[in-house]
């Protein structure tokens, strides 16, 4: 009873907030449409964006733009489920929290790695942000050098992560990133067990345990496939989780002499065994529509729960990908046919 009472009143929230995801016939009429501002004022009629794209003009309908508006409709709804949420709910909250800290840190990357100036807008999220973040966005976001951007993360969890890429002679974007990923991976795994208790950390440890599971083998793949990486330097990439892929399984595909070899033993994994389209080329696409699976299941076994609220910010985050891909296919006149196929993908 404690659950229901404590969650009864998010989920309504969190229902009302689903009922106004787009629907495959929606991205359909949007992928016909035949030029961006048909889109934005396609957007602008729909309920979730209605609000947030309606300041948009005519002269601002660059890409950038209108990208960031549609990340902030992801940072308005979490912030609209944290003020809905009571204190055990926060805790997941803030846990998840840092996935946004990464992302901005990672525009941030972009930035200084291509010399250009840092023009975040996070009108609608900074108040949130300042109160809950020790990141200072007007530092890293004038940073002029890694040198000065590291040195503004000192204090806090992302400082020693970053500056032990010092080693490296000439550190990558690529580097950075991985470091940030990696870090916020283990902080989330390491600190659920503290967070959460009996349902909602055996819910969230399934949802998690999942995901790094299916980033690990998406990037034992790339790194073999493509950049032909040796077996150490493949390891220092992969998330330091195992949940159905087990040590013994990553080393065989780490270690596996030949792309055939990579097949095969994919085959043999809990994820090849139990998913029989997935393969060395579908591990992108089943990426999403195993996570998909999982989070559904979850939330709809247990309406009651943190899950929930981890199935609507993936589903949201998902929905401003498609968004995007929608819109740079509307750019290039991709015909609707191939924009709904790559879509279909993510």
């Amino acid at each position: 009873m404690g659950s229901l009472l404590s969650y009864s009143g998010l989920t309504t929230k969190i229902r009302a907030m689903q009922s106004r995801l787009l629907t495959d016939e929606q991205y359909r009429e949007l992928a016909e449409l035949k030029s961006v501002p048909q889109a934005v004022t396609y957007l602008k009629q729909q309920p979730a964006y209605e609000a947030i794209l309606d300041s948009l003009s005519e002269e601002a309908l660059h890409r950038g733009k209108i990208e960031q508006l549609l990340v902030n409709s992801i940072y308005r709804d979490f912030t609209k489920i944290y003020q809905f949420s009571n204190m055990e709910q926060r805790k997941f909250l803030n846990l998840y929290f840092g996935r946004y800290e990464v992302s901005i840190m990672k525009e941030c990357l972009n930035k200084i790695f291509d010399h250009r100036d840092v023009n975040l807008d996070l009108s609608l999220f900074k108040p949130f942000f300042d109160k809950h973040s020790q990141l200072d966005i007007n530092l890293l976001t004038a940073s002029q050098s890694m040198e000065e951007f590291v040195s503004h993360l000192r204090g806090t969890s992302y400082y020693q992560p970053l500056t032990a890429l010092s080693g490296l002679e000439t550190p990558t974007l690529f580097d950075y990133e991985m470091a940030l990923d990696l870090s916020y991976f283990s902080a989330i795994w390491k600190t659920k067990d503290k967070i959460l208790s009996k349902k909602n950390l055996e819910e969230i440890t399934k949802a998690y345990g999942n995901k790094f599971d299916l980033l690990n083998l998406q990037w034992i793949y790339r790194s073999k496939q493509y950049y032909h990486m040796t077996a150490a330097d493949i390891y220092a990439l992969l998330i330091p989780v195992n949940y159905k892929l087990h040590k013994k399984d990553i080393a065989a595909l780490v270690e596996a002499e030949t792309m055939t070899a990579f097949e095969s033993l994919l085959d043999r994994t809990y994820y090849g065994r139990r998913y029989e389209k997935l393969n060395s080329h579908t591990l992108e696409e089943m990426y999403s529509s195993i996570m998909k699976h999982v989070l559904s299941g979850e939330s709809k076994a247990d309406p009651y729960s943190v899950s929930t609220i981890y199935c609507y910010l993936y589903h949201k985050e998902h929905e401003i990908d498609r968004l995007t891909t929608v819109l740079e296919c509307i750019r290039y006149s991709i015909p609707p046919e191939d924009t709904m196929r790559y879509i279909s993908k993510s």
